[in-house]
């Protein structure tokens, strides 16, 4: 994982639309980059519904959102044909951005290790400075106090500290 502060490293890579999305030309936006293993699988599907539906929040803090995958830009269309998403989704076939955000790494399933995207989330600054990071994401948690029982949702708490960094 990258080190809150540092700058992130510069991307350019296409979208579901084929088209070539910048790090630099993102430069006085805030972006919800977040790092997923695959499309249409149930808690990337999660992952992607939840961002899409708070999509308007995030505009109103003037915050962009990309998932980010291994997945073709026809694969990606797909899947946001199917789940009606509105968010871009960014295709990395190389694993270079990944393996640069440090989220490309050895995993375990079932007794086997194998290289593999480990589920990240980082919010980018307007400077392009990392401003914070969360590794090994759980799209969705469910806890438990004094007997009741809650889910803690993880585009909600991205969404919380990206309102927190903006207001000091």
């Amino acid at each position: 994982m990258l080190e809150i502060g540092t700058a992130a490293p510069d991307f350019c890579l296409e979208n579901q639309d084929e088209v070539e999305i910048c790090l630099r030309d993102l430069k006085g936006k805030w972006i919800v980059l977040y790092f997923y293993p695959k499309d249409n699988t149930p808690g990337c599907t999660t992952e992607a519904c939840d961002f899409t539906e708070q999509l308007p929040d995030f505009k109103g803090l003037n915050a962009v959102i990309f998932g980010v995958s291994a997945d073709s830009p026809k694969v990606h269309r797909g899947f946001i044909e199917k789940q009606g998403l509105k968010i871009s989704l960014l295709s990395d076939p190389s694993h270079a951005m990944m393996e640069d955000y440090g989220v490309w790494r050895m995993k375990m399933n079932y007794g086997k290790e194998y290289m593999g995207i480990v589920r990240s989330t980082y919010i980018i600054d307007p400077q392009g400075a990392v401003a914070a990071a969360w590794d090994n994401v759980k799209v969705r948690q469910k806890r438990s106090k004094q007997g009741v029982k809650y889910e803690i949702m993880h585009v909600e708490e991205v969404k919380k500290k990206l309102a927190e960094l903006q207001n000091g």
